[in-house]
């Protein structure tokens, strides 16, 4: 696996289905493989990611930053953007970002249910929603009237199986369970789950007893992304769940099993990580293996890691609802905090 990542970087190729979720699931992944989020990343890689990435904003049609230069400004690119700065993490990094800007777009994404459109003109959803509030909240940007009536339409998606859909009345996905959880952990509003025990069964009966590994919906099957999609969520209701029902229930997932999955059947022998065995490795299942595999590891980040095989299989701590190191979170939030609050021009 770290010598497939080291070739990648090596050859400064950042290219693929998107530049900005190329910069991110890359150097993401590197550095959650080598444990260290400190370590791997060369200084002239760094610049690169940076030079490319503020190539990509546009000021000229709404602001944001898009798929590639001048292109329309979107939010999912704006949130694997301001990740990957926030994984280089210096200062330099950080002022990339234009957050009276960034806020500007964030608002004209604002949609009348509480949810957010991705772009100018597109869809609205859990997952749009998700991607808005993260960063507004990494970066300092989080006000009151960019987080008005989210939390309502958050819990509106909530279905009767348990889980969470992308929209109102939408089948529950683990895709949009994880956007709709974390975006009510960020908000400190978890607590408002309408229905706990169901989204606890819903969950529970997403890990399959065979592979170890979840599914995204009843009746599909287990895919290595789903690791951290379905994977993150017992560390996010962790809290809740302890509350609600004491101390003593068990933390909501398997982790050895899940581990097992991701280890002897998500690993491709060359390197990188798969979907399924027989499916080819890729970045973006790379990228969620790993973090669900960190997830998996840390739980909550409570108790002491639980590690499936030898000890050098531990990873660093990935914060469940950032998807970025712990560490990293840290440090970019006391970096905006330290700024004093925003104020919107």
């Amino acid at each position: 696996m770290a010598v497939w990542l080291v070739a990648i970087v090596d050859r400064g190729s950042f290219t693929g289905f998107c530049t900005r979720w190329s910069c991110w699931t890359r150097s993401r992944k590197t550095r959650r493989s080598v444990r260290s989020t400190d370590d791997y990343l060369p200084h002239d890689c760094d610049l690169a990611i940076k030079a490319t990435l503020k190539a990509c904003w546009n000021d000229d049609n709404g602001g944001g930053f898009g798929g590639g230069p001048k292109q329309l400004g979107h939010t999912a690119t704006n949130y694997a953007s301001c990740l990957a700065l926030a994984l280089l993490g210096t200062p330099e990094a950080l002022e990339t970002v234009d957050r009276q800007a960034l806020y500007r777009f964030f608002m004209s994404r604002k949609h009348a249910s509480g949810a957010f459109t991705a772009h100018e003109g597109g869809e609205s959803d859990v997952r749009v929603t998700y991607c808005v509030i993260s960063i507004a909240s990494l970066f300092g940007i989080l006000t009151d009237e960019l987080r008005a009536g989210v939390v309502d339409y958050v819990l509106s998606c909530q279905t009767y199986e348990g889980g969470f859909g992308g929209e109102p009345g939408n089948e529950a996905h683990g895709g949009y369970a994880f956007c709709s959880v974390a975006t009510l952990y960020i908000l400190q509003a978890v607590d408002q789950i309408q229905d706990l025990p169901a989204l606890l069964h819903w969950l529970a009966n997403r890990q399959m007893p065979f592979e170890g590994g979840y599914q995204g919906r009843t009746n599909k099957l287990v895919d290595g992304c789903y690791s951290f999609w379905q994977g993150a969520l017992p560390a996010l209701l962790a809290d809740v769940v302890r509350e609600r029902y004491g101390a003593a229930v068990p933390y909501q997932c398997h982790s050895e099993q899940l581990q097992k999955y991701i280890l002897l059947c998500g690993q491709q022998i060359e390197g990188g990580l798969r979907d399924k065995p027989g499916k080819p490795r890729d970045h973006y299942h790379s990228c969620y293996c790993l973090s669900g595999l960190s997830v998996a590891q840390h739980g909550d980040g409570r108790d002491t890691p639980v590690v499936f095989g030898d000890a050098s299989n531990l990873l660093a701590r990935n914060h469940p609802a950032y998807n970025i190191g712990s560490d990293k979170v840290t440090k970019t939030l006391a970096y905006f905090a330290a700024k004093g609050p925003f104020q919107s021009e």
